[in-house]
């Protein structure tokens, strides 16, 4: 296991989150800019990032006695990153257990599997909500999907540009050729975590099977229900990508040339290097991550905030949300940010409107209801870090002084009050005086 290192920077107002990450001990070139990350990646094969994107890599063999993912309580990489398929055992402290603890802390996770998969990387992968084939010997096969080479071969390397429709995950730029895979397949499991996604997906006649031997029974994964590589964001906002092919990260895969079969189209490039490097951002954080300041709220006409608030008062609630570009934070533009006025239900939900600059704002009456509300932001979008902000406020009735002195909705009772008196007037007098 060879490891990666993002330099070691601390957090700053220009950048998400800083990183360290491991990675296999091949040529692996990660990107140097914004955040200065450490990733950790276990592995054996080539991953190209930019280097413009500025991470320094740290590589670690799988077996080092001395590998560790924390150190004091505290970790010493944001991410990492297993090219390590078939190792049956980690060295040092890191296993399962460490595994998980690293992303239910929130730091970033890149699994690669192929066809010697361990038990403890299928394992890893169960955890992260996906199930790998449990056929060790299956792979995904595809004979109408697959990538046109000189020999006929077994139809193995498949050509898929089934991909998620997503420009915050797979950047705005379209990935015009196919991307080649020659692996094992998965499948989802909700069951076991809600949150993972298809970014890419096997076509309709794909199935996994051992491409050596006869199907004596049908195959377990078939058709569109066969991912090869998802994502998870998990409620802490770590991301996870799981992909069943580890030479889909090497060189040659980058630069050959690909032809989908049935297609008379010939891209002298595959869609790899693009497919990984956007998707790689996505997972870093260099896109897709928000962040919310400045939160505040008051009455109308006033600008500081009060201890407390009165049924039926006016009052006016922003926050400011900016979204990370790779380089800097710039303004979040949605027309579906909504805030809550909420006491065991909301009794107010209102959808902010934005100034183009990253301020949303809105403006409601308090409800003819007392007690302790909150104001409530929980905002969760495709490929975006979710949002969720909250802020006690109490709410009072009116003081005894502080009611009308006739009230609006009282004046019919005043009427059959004075009516009442009146009439009685009218017949003690008629009463009294008529013979």
């Amino acid at each position: 296991m060879h490891s990666l290192r993002i330099a070691d920077r601390s957090p700053t107002p220009c950048s998400p989150r800083r990183f360290r990450h491991q990675v296999p001990l091949h040529l692996l070139q990660f990107p140097q800019s914004r955040l200065r990350p450490r990733i950790q990646v276990v592995p054996l094969h080539l991953l190209q990032f930019p280097q413009s994107r500025g991470f320094d890599l740290e590589f670690k063999l799988a077996d080092d006695p001395k590998i560790a993912l924390q150190r004091y309580g505290r970790y010493l990489y944001d991410a990492l990153i297993l090219f390590c398929p078939s190792v049956e055992r980690f060295g040092g402290s890191i296993d399962l257990a460490a595994i998980i603890d690293f992303f239910d802390s929130g730091h970033d996770l890149i699994i690669a599997a192929d066809s010697n998969a361990s038990d403890l990387i299928r394992e890893v992968g169960n955890e992260c909500g996906v199930e790998f084939d449990e056929d060790p010997l299956a792979v995904v096969i595809d004979h109408i999907s697959y990538a046109v080479s000189e020999t006929e071969g077994d139809h193995t390397l498949i050509a898929s540009d089934d991909l998620i429709k997503s420009d915050v995950i797979l950047g705005s730029k379209r990935i015009v050729a196919p991307i080649l895979f020659r692996g094992i397949g998965h499948s989802l499991n909700p069951a076991n975590n809600w949150y993972v996604l298809k970014v890419l997906s096997a076509s309709p006649s794909a199935y996994s099977a051992n491409p050596k031997s006869k199907l004596s029974t049908p195959p377990t994964l078939i058709g569109s229900a066969i991912s090869l590589v998802s994502i998870v964001q998990a409620r802490n906002n770590a991301r996870i990508l799981i992909t069943g092919s580890l030479s889909m990260f090497n060189n040659r895969f980058f630069r050959s040339g690909v032809q989908k079969a049935g297609s008379q189209t010939k891209h002298e490039k595959s869609g790899n290097e693009q497919f990984l490097t956007e998707i790689s951002k996505w997972v870093f954080h260099e896109r897709g991550h928000l962040k919310a300041v400045n939160v505040k709220h008051h009455k109308v006409g006033e600008t500081d905030e009060p201890a407390l608030y009165r049924i039926n008062d006016e009052l006016e609630y922003s926050v400011e949300i900016y979204e990370w570009s790779g380089t800097s934070w710039e303004p979040y533009v949605a027309n579906d940010v909504q805030v809550q006025f909420y006491m065991m239900s909301p009794y107010v939900l209102k959808t902010m409107s934005h100034d183009k600059k990253g301020l949303f704002s809105t403006s409601f009456k308090v409800p003819d209801v007392y007690g302790v509300f909150q104001f409530k932001v929980e905002y969760q979008k495709l490929g975006y870090t979710s949002l969720s902000l909250s802020k006690q406020i109490p709410v009072r009735p009116y003081k005894h002084n502080e009611y009308e002195r006739f009230i609006p909705a009282a004046y019919p009772y005043y009427g059959a009050a004075f009516s009442m008196m009146a009439g009685f007037f009218i017949f003690s007098f008629v009463h009294l005086y008529s013979k």
